[in-house]
């Protein structure tokens, strides 16, 4: 696993999930798919397959705060059961990956239950 594209993912996100555009996004996560499709780790083929549910969601022309939310969620679960096995130096960025993701999922999740209101 890269560490630069690992240090790059987590600035970015720690800028906000609007601040990335979509085209930058989903190069990001189209990246990180085929590694973890290709590493023949079952945890990491986990990810690359959410990676694509929550690229079905983002291109499917209606946004779903509440999908994109849980998806997000279980992204960083998965996220953060990786980092416990990672190399030393990627635990840390993977870690705080882990926590990014399930705060912008926890987000949009409360958004979503606001819009229902």
């Amino acid at each position: 696993m890269p560490s630069d594209h690992l240090l790059a993912t987590v600035s970015a996100l720690k800028n906000g999930l609007t601040s990335l555009p979509l085209g930058s996004a989903m190069d990001n996560t189209e990246t990180w798919q085929q590694q973890f499709l290709q590493s023949g780790l079952p945890g990491l083929q986990d990810i690359a397959r959410e990676i694509g549910n929550l690229q079905s969601m983002l291109t499917s022309g209606s946004l779903s705060a509440h999908a994109i939310g849980n998806s997000l969620t279980m992204l960083g679960d998965q996220t953060s059961q990786v980092s416990a096995h990672a190399e030393a130096d990627l635990k840390k960025p993977l870690t705080e990956l882990a926590d990014l993701l399930r705060r912008h999922g926890s987000d949009l999740l409360v958004h979503a239950e606001k819009s229902k209101k």
